[in-house]
């Protein structure tokens, strides 16, 4: 692994969030989305994050950023301890961090003109105003591939790739240096799927951008990532350069997932075996006792309930948290 100081640095992350009943709101459990998640990006890469819906995912993103408080653990940002930070310090942080949202529908204001919403941060962190203003959001347009007279119509007025654009010259709007990238491409039609996967792709050669890339399709994954951490109920279970993990994958989660990503080969596609998971994924209430996989796991043995497997390294950057990844192969 790369030995230089690492811009994103998440230890043990814990987010769980606390479920309350009754008339005076007596905390009766917790739902824990997060549940001990460690790892870095380099400056310039982009992670792809990729599991089930409900893995978690989406609040590792947002609890980077700090739009969730976490329960515990530590967000180093360019060596500053994000969870430490609060009011003036935090807001001057966020210049140098920002997200792409999921839903391009949900997530631009359809009161708001498109040269309002993609002139907000500017105006917010007091940068730019007036004519300045204007012109810092046509270039921005620009970079986004969208027409700069597009700037006084409303969202409800473009495409779904459209207000994605909007939406990505939003994040780029205070020159940050790391984008969480939340599931950006899952609400657009195949056809701009890859328009926006290329313009993200040339954003950041452009401007040494540094992505965490959420998402559930594992072959855009694999086209935009430099290393890929694969999640299960709250914690990764293995993270790897995205060619190793692709093609020898560890963990028996790993390789149920990459058996059902298809291959434009008739022949290869004939030929491989799917494994299909046993079972439903359980409830993030009250997750299983030791590898919280064990439950669907072919390979699980007594031990699996007894032990929680720890991220161990396996082969250069390779880590896997599975008692059995050396012989982990699904027959």
């Amino acid at each position: 692994m790369n030995t230089s100081e690492p811009l994103v640095r998440v230890e043990n992350l814990v987010m769980h969030f606390p479920i309350y009943r009754g008339v005076i709101r007596r905390q009766v459990g917790a739902v824990r989305a997060v549940d001990g998640v460690t790892f870095d990006i380099q400056s310039g890469e982009t992670l792809g994050l990729v599991g089930e819906s409900g893995c978690g995912k989406t609040t590792v993103g947002r609890t980077i950023l700090q739009l969730y408080r976490p329960t515990a653990g530590k967000v180093y940002f360019m060596g500053t301890d994000l969870t430490r930070l609060k009011g003036e310090e935090l807001r001057r942080m966020r210049r140098e961090m920002q997200m792409i949202f999921q839903d391009p529908y949900a997530s631009l204001n359809p009161r708001m003109t498109i040269g309002e919403i993609v002139g907000e941060p500017l105006l917010v962190h007091g940068i730019a105003k007036g004519k300045e203003l204007e012109d810092r959001v046509a270039e921005l347009l620009q970079l986004v591939k969208l027409n700069p007279a597009f700037a006084s119509r409303y969202p409800h007025e473009f495409s779904g790739g459209q207000r994605q654009r909007v939406g990505i010259a939003r994040a780029l709007a205070l020159n940050p240096k790391f984008i969480v990238c939340d599931e950006p491409i899952s609400a657009l039609d195949v056809s701009i799927q890859a328009q926006v996967i290329n313009l993200l792709e040339e954003l950041q050669e452009k401007f040494h951008l540094t992505y965490l890339f959420v998402a559930h399709d594992l072959s855009v994954v694999r086209h935009i990532s430099n290393r890929v951490a694969v999640m299960y109920l709250g914690i990764i279970v293995e993270i790897a350069e995205k060619n190793e993990l692709y093609e020898h994958p560890l963990h028996p989660y790993t390789q149920a997932l990459l058996s059902a990503v298809p291959i434009p080969d008739p022949v290869a596609e004939a030929q491989r075996k799917r494994i299909i998971l046993e079972g439903d994924v359980p409830s993030p209430v009250n997750p299983p006792s030791g590898c919280r996989f064990r439950t669907r796991c072919p390979i699980a043995r007594p031990i699996c309930a007894e032990q929680v497997p720890q991220l161990r390294e396996l082969g250069s950057g390779h880590y896997v948290a599975c008692h059995f990844a050396e012989n982990s192969a699904i027959a």
